[in-house]
């Protein structure tokens, strides 16, 4: 009896131990629990990194669209003047999707749009594939679609749509700096850049519908979904993901803008020189290029067969470098020296034309966006403090990237699994990616005043991005070989301080400002416009054909639907040799030959803009009048010195004087301080 009550009493401690065991967690369940909250963690950081992106965004859209309400009094101006503010080639935009929203259908509008002959005198254009008015025909669509005709008018939703766009622009190049910085402050940082240097990042406040303002939003959001493409810390279903929206963006980029092909082909040398010095895994550049070549192949179909695509580099280069990565052959060179040979007699041409007197030729040199950047520009950067820490961020990005390629090409395999202690901030491959592409941009911004609204933003983007990294600041303190304090540790400290820093000053300085840019109240008002526009609603026949400058003509053609000679167009040669033709009523011609100019186009009537006739420049050869006066051989060079000669006097003044023989072929029936309309003569009446 005594052993079997010691047995029980044992058997007792022993399920009292087993209890106690296994009230213990196993390192199996230890382990799942770390996870479920490393887990939690990373989706509430998700969470509000991309509520803070996409609230970024809305109040982004609600400032532009309360600073157009403010500069333009839109709401309490009746519709003409509200068409006046789109003005030059953004009215012809605005006149489209009108048209489409009062035809019958969606689709006897495209059939009208496609075959018209009621804008440009004695043609019928395909106006889809010469004004690329695909964000017009889908803007229409979904006003349809969506019952909006009860709810919104019709222009505020057009306008509305393209400042959703900017909202998505901005939403894109706070994912891209959070996605390389780790942190949603990078993102807030590069916003509040972006809208302190609006004037040098967007094009939306002057001209809404310009086709730039709807193209850059998907490239914007490209290259967010290139960025985490490339990452290395990214897992499958967010390759997808990335893949999939990048593939998407493209296309929709290059069916939009007709220049995007430029654009994605300066992208393409960028990624190009990744794979040169096998920066990024080769699958990654292979799962690239498909995309991109049937995006050319669907848009060249959808465009009417666009020649301008499939003569492209950027066609070229896709296919020299599919061929290069699968054969893996040495002839890689050479099929780039193929298509560089092959582009070189276009460019010997387009150098040959350069020098031709020729008006077209030197009218499109003049433009501003074809200018070298002024110093003002720089000094704006500077003032806002993006360009100093951009030149320091991106010299400590390239030196490690060299260094990175260096230890490539001595067979160093490149790390996958980085660590925040490595310092090797130019081993990531979208941080490379993104050092060639703000290179490259940078250098055509140079040249180009047009190409500072590519670079810009994303100059912006890179920037906050790099002084909110802490791998940045230990890659810099790694050189340094600090010795007195931790590198990690001064690098979390700076990468926090430096920030607050600069969005404490940005806010002092810059916040006061954008208060008082939506209280100040602006008066936009062109009372002779309007006056010119009613006369011409109210006076001239349905048959008149309207001749002058392309932007007035745009304008006309918006407010009233009466046909014109000319669009205000730089794509088309024939439109711009109309323009020209037009032009000459600000040259040294007689009656006699602008007369017959005119009539050759079957103008009716012809706009005189007194801004033209007495246009006064800074730019020494680039008024309309001094570019005619070239064309049109009547300049006399002496000692250095441009004159202009002619037996006939300037007709836009000579024709005011009321003589003949100028009375003989036209005769005005309007005038203001701005503008004078005269009727061409059908039946010239000879008067002496």
């Amino acid at each position: 009896v005594q052993e079997k009550e010691k047995e029980d009493e044992e058997k007792k401690e022993e399920d009292k131990k087993e209890e106690a065991g296994s009230q213990k967690p196993s390192p199996v369940k230890r382990s799942r629990s770390a996870c479920r909250s490393v887990m939690l963690q990373s989706l509430v950081k998700l969470f509000f990194g991309c509520l803070a992106a996409v609230t970024c965004g809305m109040m982004y859209a609600v400032y532009l669209y309360t600073y157009h309400e403010r500069k333009f009094w839109f709401s309490s101006r009746q519709e003409l003047e509200r068409e006046i503010t789109f003005q030059g080639g953004s009215g012809l935009y605005y006149y489209y999707y009108k048209h489409m929203l009062t035809a019958p259908s969606f689709e006897r509008g495209i059939y009208e749009l496609m075959r018209d002959n009621r804008t440009v005198s004695g043609q019928t254009i395909n106006a889809v594939e010469r004004l690329s008015l695909y964000p017009e025909l889908i803007t229409s669509l979904l006003y349809r679609i969506t019952g909006s005709q009860d709810v919104i008018e019709p222009v505020y939703f057009y306008i509305g749509v393209v400042f959703g766009l900017q909202a998505v622009y901005v939403t894109a190049l706070f994912v891209s700096s959070w996605v390389m910085s780790g942190t949603c402050v990078a993102g807030i940082l590069a916003v509040a850049w972006y809208v302190i240097n609006r004037p040098d990042t967007t094009k939306v406040d002057y001209a809404i519908p310009l086709r730039d303002n709807w193209a850059l939003p998907y490239f914007s959001c490209q290259v967010a979904a290139l960025t985490g493409f490339l990452s290395n810390n990214v897992n499958s279903a967010s390759e997808m993901f990335c893949y999939l929206l990048m593939s998407a963006t493209t296309f929709t980029f290059i069916l939009v803008w007709e220049h995007s092909h430029y654009v994605l082909f300066v992208q393409g040398l960028a990624l190009f020189l990744l794979d040169s010095f096998d920066l990024v895994p080769p699958r990654k550049v292979l799962t690239y290029c498909p995309p991109k070549l049937f995006s050319l192949f669907l848009a060249y179909v959808l465009q009417f067969q666009n020649p301008a695509l499939l003569s492209s580099p950027l066609l070229s280069l896709l296919i020299s470098s599919v061929l290069a990565r699968y054969f893996q052959v040495e002839r890689a060179s050479d099929l780039l020296c193929g298509t560089k040979c092959k582009y070189k007699n276009i460019d010997e041409n387009i150098q040959w034309v350069l020098f031709l007197r020729d008006f077209v030729t030197n009218r499109l040199l003049c433009q501003e966006c074809f200018q070298t950047p002024s110093q003002d520009f720089f000094l704006r950067l500077t003032q806002a403090s993006v360009l100093p820490f951009y030149l320091l961020v991106l010299l400590i990005c390239l030196i490690s990237t060299l260094q990175t390629i260096y230890r490539r090409l001595s067979g160093e395999p490149m790390k996958t699994n980085l660590r925040l202690e490595d310092g090797r901030i130019g081993e990531q491959p979208e941080v490379i990616y993104h050092v060639f592409h703000t290179m490259l941009f940078g250098a055509l911004a140079m040249v180009f005043e047009g190409m500072k609204y590519l670079w810009t933003p994303y100059v912006c983007m890179f920037t906050a991005f790099g002084v909110c990294s802490p791998e940045l600041w230990v890659t810099l303190f790694r050189w340094l070989r600090l010795k007195s304090i931790h590198p990690v540790v001064l690098a979390l400290i700076l990468s926090t301080a430096v920030p607050t820093i600069i969005g404490f000053s940005l806010w002092r300085e810059y916040f006061p400002r954008v208060i008082a840019e939506l209280s100040e109240l602006q008066e936009f008002y062109d009372p002779d416009t309007v006056e010119l526009m009613n006369w011409i609603k109210t006076h001239a026949p349905m048959a008149a054909v309207f001749a002058g400058s392309p932007q007035l003509l745009g304008s006309v053609k918006l407010c009233s639907g009466w046909t014109v000679t000319s669009l205000p167009l730089y794509s088309d040669i024939d439109l711009l040799r109309r323009s020209e033709d037009t032009y000459q009523v600000y040259a040294m011609r007689s009656a006699e030959d602008v007369y017959k100019i005119l009539s050759l186009h079957k103008t009716s009537y012809v706009i005189i803009e007194e801004s033209l006739c007495n246009e006064l420049s800074h730019t020494k050869g680039c008024r309309i009048k001094d570019l005619l006066d070239i064309a049109n051989s009547h300049v006399v060079y002496d000692k250095g010195e441009m004159y202009s000669f002619s037996k006939h006097g300037r007709f836009c003044h000579e024709i005011k004087m009321n003589y003949s023989p100028y009375t003989n072929y036209f005769s005005r029936v309007f005038w203001n301080r701005s503008y004078h309309v005269y009727k061409v003569n059908s039946v010239i009446s000879f008067q002496y």
